[in-house]
């Protein structure tokens, strides 16, 4: 597309719209408004579902700060509304709760820790499975950055591989498995089958929760990005790494776009204006079946449930400049402006004037 103003509008009113969705992901390069977006995402979903759960796995959380309320790894509701909870999970924290260190739950600890990217699969196991119980008709994540994303979504296939690993330990060493148990102090009532049992038993959980994940009528991910290069790039990178493992997304959100209409001139602004610019009609040539939703870059931050409630407008109808260049009445703004600036300028020359004279 020639420039930004032939592009098409576009807002997250398909999402609301979508009632079959259970699973709402929001994820994307790190520092562009990705708990913004997804926690104004929740309060929307809140409007037209029964019971909404917005759930934090990034661990340096922000939901708190968007919300200015303390949340922790059981759903809190959310204060001003009845049906939107949230909560916030560190992977880390939970499975080394999980994972005491007596016991059998020590053996287990000690013998997935040996197995590459396990300890958070099954932290994230334990979450899903929590949730799972939980009577909320959609759940959104605010994700991490782009790459913990992906490993998050790479936690099926890492717990199966984990799993077959150790039945693949089992079948090889056979009684040898059970003196195992005996050396990091497990009981005799404790063997490979109950360790075996209990990774089955999640696995089953996140095996069903996978299914769900690749349909698309039951989860979406929206991309957050911001229009920079780098921004552009891993956007491109997370929408081919949710493409090969069949996650549905079809929406992105623009976030920080500086809009033309401040009548007074600022190179710091063209330049950046014309550099968004660029990007943007990038992302619409290489993103032109997704829905993409451009939000204005604002001088303060969003925080709070009534900043969040009045920036959420902006996600269902497209930002409009409240300037239009080469208008009669953007012409006269300027001028206006303009003779303020001189008036300013001729007293403030008047004030130096003085000062030298009486010097």
């Amino acid at each position: 597309m020639g420039s930004s103003d032939e592009m098409p509008a576009g807002t997250v009113k398909n999402i609301l719209e979508q009632e079959s969705l259970k699973w709402v992901f929001v994820g994307g390069k790190g520092g562009v408004g990705k708990t913004t977006c997804s926690s104004i995402m929740s309060i929307l979903l809140a409007k037209v579902r029964l019971s909404v759960l917005i759930i934090s796995t990034d661990p340096a959380h922000n939901l708190s700060d968007a919300f200015q309320q303390r949340f922790t790894k059981t759903p809190t509701l959310i204060n001003g509304f009845t049906n939107l909870y949230a909560m916030e999970v560190d992977p880390n924290v939970e499975n080394e709760e999980n994972l005491s260190s007596d016991g059998a739950d020590g053996f287990m600890s000690d013998l997935t820790n040996s197995i590459p990217g396990i300890d958070e699969a099954m932290s994230f196991g334990e979450m899903l499975k929590l949730v799972q119980t939980m009577d909320y008709s959609v759940i959104v994540f605010d994700t991490a950055p782009t790459g913990h994303t992906l490993r998050l979504l790479q936690f099926p296939s890492t717990l199966e591989k984990g799993l077959s690993k150790l039945m693949s330990l089992r079948n090889k060493f056979g009684g040898l498995f059970t003196q195992m148990t005996r050396m990091f102090g497990v009981g005799d009532d404790f063997g490979e089958d109950d360790i075996l049992g209990k990774l089955e038993s999640m696995k089953d959980v996140i095996e069903q929760v996978n299914r769900q994940f690749k349909d698309p009528d039951l989860t979406t991910f929206i991309c957050v990005c911001i229009p920079e290069f780098l921004s552009l790039y891993e956007t491109e990178r997370l929408v081919q790494e949710l493409t090969k493992f069949e996650i549905d997304t079809h929406n992105i959100i623009i976030n920080q776009v500086i809009f033309d209409e401040e009548v007074v001139e600022s190179k710091l602004l063209k330049a950046r204006m014309q550099m968004q610019r660029k990007y943007l009609d990038q992302f619409y040539v290489l993103y032109d079946d997704f829905n993409i939703t451009k939000l204005p870059l604002l001088p303060q931050e969003v925080c709070g449930v009534q900043a969040l409630q009045a920036f959420s407008q902006h996600f269902l109808t497209q930002y409009e400049a409240s300037i239009q260049r080469g208008t009669v009445e953007e012409v006269e703004q300027r001028v206006s402006i303009l003779k303020e600036q001189l008036q300013g300028a001729e007293s403030e020359l008047e004030i130096v004037k003085k000062g030298k004279q009486k010097a």
